[in-house]
């Protein structure tokens, strides 16, 4: 059984999803990628529960 970390990295996303770097920055541009959070370094991540609503809100638009 895999275990989840509360967050993910965005190299984690992108190859957990199979989204290519430029989809990703594409997403966030329009505002289509799930909620990030922005570590004191810059560092972005993306928390569990926020991927869990993103994908969430993609089956009620599908």
């Amino acid at each position: 059984m895999a275990t989840h970390r509360r967050y993910l990295t965005i190299a984690e996303f992108l190859t957990e999803y199979g989204v290519s770097r430029s989809t990703w920055n594409d997403w966030r541009a329009k505002g289509r990628a799930p909620r990030c959070i922005k570590l004191p370094n810059g560092q972005l991540r993306i928390r569990r529960t926020d991927l869990e609503r993103w994908e969430d809100n993609l089956e009620e638009a599908a």
